[in-house]
């Protein structure tokens, strides 16, 4: 099967009305390609990215959301929020989520199951510590992460599920794992979700994050297990997010 690539840029707490204006078009100048390009401001800014993004080829996503409908939940956003402003995905789980703020698998499980149910389709971010790395846990530490969605939702949710592996060592640190190193948690993902559905397997888009450069990733989209790419900091660079979409075709 030939899975489309997504590349796509999680702005995290950066950005004004200006820069953000800048940073579009530039994106929308030069961001034709076979890849799906996918954005996700703050949320102060979904409404300008929504507007300046209608009836183009960027796809818009959240950075979070509250697994909570609506209620007294003050400074939570819901899914019914993001519904207004043309969301197509949410990132669910970043390690930023898990370890600043302490979302557990479950939390980020039942966000998922509320994204699924409003419409939208989760990021589902994933990924090991160094030292997690180092005991040798990463597959067992991923593998873990997608269970207690797959406990959630089901096996056939990730039908309309995106996964992100980023190792944590590697975001935000200027390391990155080689495009070999990539494959193989890649190769193994989908290994353990062809255990439980072979024809979900062979469908899920995994994409590889931590630190993505353009420099690294036309090796990384070589491989066959990768999908695709969610960059961070290199995303906020017009010039610099570009190249890497031309990277992925």
């Amino acid at each position: 099967m030939i899975r489309q690539k997504i590349v796509a840029g999680n702005w995290k707490m950066n950005g004004s009305k200006e820069s953000i204006l800048n940073l579009v078009n530039g994106l929308l100048e030069g961001s034709k390609s076979s890849a799906e390009v996918v954005i996700a401001p703050s949320f102060p800014y979904l409404s300008q990215v929504a507007d300046l993004t209608a009836n183009s080829q960027l796809t818009l996503a959240a950075q979070n959301v509250s697994e909570q409908a609506k209620g007294a939940y003050t400074g939570e956003v819901s899914c019914s929020m993001l519904a207004d402003f043309n969301v197509k995905y949410v990132l669910i789980g970043h390690s930023e989520r898990r370890s600043l703020y302490g979302e557990s698998d479950q939390l980020v499980a039942e966000k998922v199951k509320a994204c699924l149910a409003s419409g939208f389709k989760p990021m589902l971010c994933i990924g090991e510590t160094l030292a997690e790395r180092e005991a040798e846990q990463t597959i067992a530490v991923c593998e873990r992460q997608v269970a207690a969605v797959v406990d959630t939702v089901g096996i056939e949710a990730f039908k309309d599920i995106v996964i992100a592996y980023e190792p944590v060592w590697a975001i935000g640190t200027g390391l990155s794992a080689s495009a070999q190193q990539a494959q193989e948690v890649h190769q193994a993902i989908r290994a353990y979700l062809a255990g439980l559905s072979a024809s979900v397997s062979e469908g899920v888009q995994i994409l590889y994050g931590g630190s993505v450069k353009a420099s690294t990733s036309a090796e990384l989209f070589t491989m066959p297990d990768v999908d695709g790419a969610l960059v961070g900091g290199a995303s906020l660079d017009a010039k610099e997010f570009l190249d890497i979409i031309k990277a992925a075709g």
